[in-house]
């Protein structure tokens, strides 16, 4: 619940708490927090209960966490039913990112020299750079299009 809160910040919440109630009334008012505390959970449990069993007994393993949509989210993922691990796993991104720059740089990629024996592309995309054509060709000016 209050995990982001530091040592210090903790510190200066109690140096806070007794300069406001004092340390007198500092132990009544930790029981009251605390019975409160206790009693919000009690009913939070009752109402889950409640809402499980209007449900009825095919939501009987219902999580209400689930309905948070980032946990949502990573439990369907980690679900194998799709096979994304195979897919996760399968994808080397350093390799595809090398073979990406060997293209750019008009080297040939490792992998494919030696799978292509007869020196040909192979179906591999060209993306070197195309030769520039002049700069002063410009379509001619048309003024009654404009």
């Amino acid at each position: 619940m209050f995990n982001d809160i530091g040592p210090l910040e903790l510190v200066t919440l109690v140096v806070l708490a007794v300069l406001i109630f004092g340390p007198d009334k500092l132990p009544k008012m930790i029981q009251d927090v605390t019975r409160t505390i206790r009693k919000i959970r009690e009913f939070s449990e009752s109402a889950k209960q409640d809402i499980r069993q209007e449900l009825g007994p095919e939501f009987k393993d219902f999580e209400f966490e689930d309905l948070n949509p980032k946990t949502f989210i990573r439990k369907q993922l980690d679900n194998d039913d799709l096979g994304l691990k195979e897919i996760r796993n399968g994808f080397d991104l350093k390799k595809e990112m090398a073979e990406v720059t060997d293209a750019v740089h008009g080297r040939e990629a490792e992998s494919s020299a030696s799978s292509s024996s007869s020196g040909s592309s192979g179906g591999s995309v060209d993306m070197t750079k195309k030769p520039e054509t002049a700069r002063d060709s410009r379509p001619p000016f048309d003024a009654d299009a404009t």
